[in-house]
């Protein structure tokens, strides 16, 4: 493997490979054209690993985004909240899925649970996955299921999708719009933060809204992060973390992963997908030049978003490389780009 394995902040290819339009054309061991990763592929584009997420689908959420265009931008409703008993047994079926990766790869695909295993797969070119959950709506109250996930390998969770749940709420896909949307973290979601603190599982901003942005900011004692969001002020999408979020991360040795989806790259954020790798290195660099190298990763969205058409799928990672590169990162904080920052943060984390 080169010197610059890829470690990817996030990717949703549990679910596709769950999904039955997909599931029946697609084996994750086997190559294909369908979805964005798969193991041979992500060899080739030198894919190191990531945080493989489960992520519990809307139910009974019909919503045609082009309803909700306007002249202005755009502004899709947040979808209902999850039942928990719903939400639990999705996040036990995906979870399952992932282990049974792992038992088929041949020692070639590992679910790690600290850094040491991260470096050691990093090192001898064994894929290595983060078990993370997107919205913590399977988590009841008493943390009973945290503590049963964490033995059975939760590493990093997100306290929401976007879409409230009773730890807080998340943000809507709105264009043009400030992240300061809603109220923060419920007592249950405070409660939540340092419960994950005291196991070692790291938390993630992603989707969370302003408010419980700065909740967490304050209770934790880890790092925070954000593995698949984008800079605010290059792209005013309600998904993205404005300078002072960005700037709280950095104080807290945290990192941000850089995602891949078209319209929160675009500085119009629209969803034509011919555009230049540039916008990625633009995101990218925005944060290593005025918060540090060490506070940006890359966090791809894979299987979950529409990406550049110049990229197309894991495969077209070495040319994203080579874009950073022609930018004027040097090969260490290319190191640190690709996946030290990562192995750095969870280091700092994880118990």
């Amino acid at each position: 493997m080169s010197s610059f394995p890829i470690f990817d902040g996030h990717n949703d290819t549990l679910l596709s490979l769950h999904l039955p339009e997909e599931a029946k054309e697609r084996s994750f061991f086997k190559e294909s054209n369908i979805g964005h990763i798969d193991f041979p592929r992500a060899k080739k584009g030198n894919f190191g690993g990531g945080f493989f997420a489960v992520w519990t689908p809307n139910d009974g959420y019909e919503v045609n985004p082009e309803d909700h265009v306007t002249s202005d931008g755009y502004d899709i409703p947040l979808p209902p909240p999850i039942k928990h008993k719903k939400a639990l047994s999705n996040t036990n079926t995906f979870a399952a899925g992932l282990f049974r990766l792992e038992n088929e790869s041949d020692g070639k695909f590992k679910v790690v649970r600290n850094a040491t295993e991260l470096a050691h797969c990093l090192k001898n070119d064994i894929m290595a996955a983060v078990l993370h959950i997107e919205g913590a709506a399977a988590i009841d109250t008493n943390f009973d299921t945290l503590h049963v996930l964490y033995n059975a390998g939760l590493r990093s969770l997100g306290i929401v999708w976007s879409r409230p749940n009773v730890y807080g709420e998340g943000v809507p896909f709105r264009y043009p719009s400030s992240p300061d949307i809603g109220d923060g973290l419920t007592e249950a979601g405070k409660l939540l933060v340092r419960e994950c603190n005291k196991l070692g599982i790291m938390v993630d901003t992603t989707h969370l809204n302003e408010k419980g942005f700065w909740d967490v900011a304050q209770i934790s004692d880890a790092p925070i992060v954000a593995t698949h969001s984008n800079v605010h002020a290059l792209c005013p999408i309600s998904r993205n973390l404005t300078d002072k979020q960005l700037e709280a991360i950095a104080k807290s040795n945290g990192v941000v992963g850089i995602n891949y989806a078209v319209n929160m790259l675009r500085e119009d954020g629209g969803t034509d997908t011919n555009i230049s790798l540039d916008l990625i290195v633009r995101h990218v660099s925005y944060i290593a030049e005025k918060f540090g190298i060490d506070h940006v990763a890359l966090g791809s969205d894979f299987d979950g978003t529409t990406v550049p058409d110049e990229l197309k799928d894991v495969t077209g990672l070495p040319k994203l490389v080579e874009r950073l590169k022609a930018h004027g990162f040097n090969d260490n904080e290319l190191q640190k780009i690709t996946h030290e920052n990562w192995v750095r943060v969870l280091s700092e984390t994880w118990k």
